[in-house]
């Protein structure tokens, strides 16, 4: 059997398993990734090569810094000034998202939500609302802020480089046009009708053992303690903002943070490696190796081939623009959004130029489509993140997401040909 189609199998049993959810989605993962080795479709190298992933790594820096910033009563503190200002649940709900869709533009999402993830751990803790209704509330907003900008989300550069390969580019807020009325349209709705689709709190939400399960009095944390776990969030944060100024990575400055906080002794060394989720790390990394063999072995091309080519020769400038929104916000959901923009945007460049459109036009329906991970933890990697931390089901994702997607591409439909007519 071809190494597509044995993909395209591997995929189906995903989803399902996903669905299903009888084992952990992190073991179903690694049981696919490790499948997609034995099979050939991928080599063991690249099919364990996401342990050092840059995400990876930045999960799992972020995750001691978060730590760090929760043990200390930081957390609880920052938590106790936004519920001043949030009386009620609704409010605080769209107080996170306002907050978090407008990081999301200046940091990156993934950044953004890393950041964010402890202090709203703290404000749940401080408010006595449950973290599952405020975590997932977050990641969405997340998702919708990385497109107000070029180093909002990956695939907004990637976008960008396939452009300028043609002599042409994107504005640095260009995105905007079409991402700030979806974040406000988007939290418009999440505060209406959304939130009651959130799930309710669950008791065993949350693992025990973890840091962020222990409530307990701060008053005798040393001062100093809390305000060098607050300077290290945000230098990590500041590092993180001018990554290309200072040449340092995302993750390389989280991961000085996290040391920085370890050798000092603000968070133990047993504490920090307790602080890193590993359901995170497999189910991400499990993930990435689909999404691997996905691009590689041709399955996403033959997804998408099929797709475009069911619309016939000459499809309306209309249809065209909705079956790209639908496919790219379809396999964002199932390979995550860069891999899904990295795979469509030299399709959608290829499209473009056979039917003599706006290549501009096309990339920027394929980026917002793509940024449509809403519907699942293996989106985007703040999707995956909160998936332990919040004690979620695959099947709160697919509730609370699935309709924001929709909402999302009708609101793509009716700014799209506005903004970037074909």
């Amino acid at each position: 059997m071809s190494p597509e189609y044995i993909t395209l199998i591997f995929l189906i049993f995903t989803v399902i398993m996903f669905v299903w959810e009888k084992i952990p989605l992190a073991v179903t993962a690694m049981i696919v990734a490790i499948g997609l080795s034995l099979t050939g479709v991928l080599e063991p190298s690249e099919v364990f090569s996401g342990f050092v992933n840059g995400n990876v790594l930045l999960f799992m820096a972020m995750f001691v810094v978060g730590a760090a910033f929760f043990e200390t009563g930081m957390a609880q503190k920052v938590g106790g000034i936004v519920t001043k200002f949030a009386k009620t649940e609704r409010q605080l709900i769209v107080a996170v998202m306002l907050i978090t869709g407008v990081m999301s533009g200046l940091l990156s999402n993934t950044g953004t939500a890393a950041v964010f993830i402890p202090v709203i751990i703290g404000i749940a803790a401080k408010s006595g609302f449950s973290r599952l209704r405020l975590l997932l509330p977050l990641v969405l907003a997340a998702a919708m802020g990385g497109n107000l900008s070029l180093i909002g989300a990956p695939g907004n550069m990637i976008a960008q480089s396939a452009l300028q390969n043609i002599g042409m580019e994107f504005g640095f807020f260009e995105y905007a046009k079409v991402g700030l009325p979806m974040l406000i349209i988007g939290i418009i709705y999440f505060s209406l009708f959304g939130y009651k689709l959130l799930p309710a709190d669950r008791d065993d939400s949350l693992d025990t053992d973890s840091v962020y399960s222990k409530q307990k009095d701060y008053s005798d944390v040393p001062k100093w303690k809390q305000n060098v776990s607050l300077i290290v969030l945000v230098v990590t944060i500041l590092a993180m903002i001018f990554e290309k100024q200072i040449g340092v990575r995302l993750f390389v400055s989280a991961w000085i943070g996290a040391l920085v906080l370890i050798a000092t002794g603000v968070i133990s060394q047993k504490n920090a490696m307790k602080s890193i989720d590993m359901n995170t790390i497999l189910l991400f990394v499990g993930s990435l190796a689909l999404a691997n063999a996905i691009q590689s072995s041709g399955t996403g091309g033959l997804i998408a081939d099929t797709f475009i080519g069911i619309l016939g020769n000459n499809p309306s400038p209309y249809v065209l623009l909705f079956a790209i929104l639908l496919l790219s916000a379809v396999m964002t959901n199932i390979m995550s959004n860069t891999a899904t923009t990295a795979l469509l945007v030299p399709i959608g460049l290829s499209i473009a130029s056979a039917m003599g459109v706006d290549p501009r036009a096309v990339l920027m329906a394929t980026v917002i489509g793509g940024s449509c991970a809403y519907a699942t933890p293996i989106g985007m990697p703040a999707n995956t993140m909160v998936y332990g931390l919040g004690g979620y089901t695959f099947k709160d994702f697919l509730k609370v997401g699935g309709p924001l997607v929709i909402v999302s591409i009708i609101v793509g439909m009716i700014l799209l040909p506005l903004f970037f007519p074909f």
